[in-house]
Order: structure tokens, then C-alpha cells, then sequence
């Protein structure tokens, strides 16, 4: 039983906002911080070194490995901003077609900087995401 190896930590996600030196990507991190606290309701917290989470779920695969992961958040990294929204369930194209400049992986949206997307679309997209997640995963 193998489990995740990116769990909280005890550092505070304004603490870590505030150490990030390029002030664009600080900037939408503070944006992003504010927007999922907002939306989510959860007191976020900081998963393994570099990401922000907020909420939490048990996850058990078919393989027999097992953990828990935040279900949503964001990682402010040198060449973009990772956005942890798409759990990868359902087919969110029509969303991200009105989003804006982006790239997509399998549960991760990439973002230079979010004056490139609609923050609107951006909001409907977590909120999808989160559906998503309530569904396969009840709290």
C-alpha cells in the first residue's frame, strides 16, 4: 500500500506567497489564494513544499495504493502557474475554449500569468472542478 508522498505541512501559504520573488507570479498567486478561499470555503494549506491546497480526500486505486490530496489548488512555479482544478472525470472543453490563453494536462492547467485567462471562466472551471470531486468523492 503505497501512499502519496505530498502531504501538509505546517507553513502558512501567505508566508510562502509573500517568499515568492517574481512579482507577477506573487501577485496572482495572492489572487488565486483569495479566489479559491473564497469559492471553497476551506482554510487553505500548504502540501509538500510549493503547492497550496485546499480541502482534502482519500483516494484508494485498484492497484491497492492509497492516500490523501487536496482537491484543488495551485503551485506558483518559475515558468507558470499550476492550477490543480481538472480532476480529470469529465470533459471541461466548452469551459476551457472561452478560457483564454492556457495549457492542459490530464488534472493540471498551466497559466503564464492570469491576465491571460478570464478570471470569470477561471472560477467556473474550479467550481466544476470541484463538482467533480464532490461527486467521486463525497466528503
Amino acid at each position: 500500500m503505497s501512499q502519496n508522498k505530498t502531504r501538509p505541512t505546517s507553513v502558512s501559504p501567505s508566508d510562502f506567497i509573500a517568499s515568492i520573488e517574481h512579482p507577477v507570479r506573487r501577485a496572482d498567486a495572492e489572487t488565486l489564494l483569495e479566489m479559491m478561499t473564497r469559492i471553497t470555503g476551506w482554510e487553505p494549506k500548504m502540501w509538500g513544499p510549493a503547492i497550496v491546497g485546499f480541502g482534502q480526500y482519500h483516494y484508494r486505486y485498484d492497484s491497492g495504493r492509497e492516500g490523501d490530496f487536496m482537491r484543488t489548488g495551485f503551485s506558483p512555479r518559475k515558468a507558470n502557474m499550476a492550477v490543480y482544478i481538472m480532476p480529470g472525470y469529465s470533459d471541461h472543453s466548452a469551459i476551457l475554449a472561452r478560457l483564454g490563453k492556457h495549457k492542459s494536462g490530464k488534472s493540471c492547467l498551466n497559466i503564464n500569468k492570469l491576465a491571460d485567462v478570464d478570471l470569470d471562466v477561471l472560477e467556473e472551471l474550479i467550481r466544476a472542478g470541484l463538482a467533480d470531486m464532490a461527486e467521486k468523492y463525497p466528503e
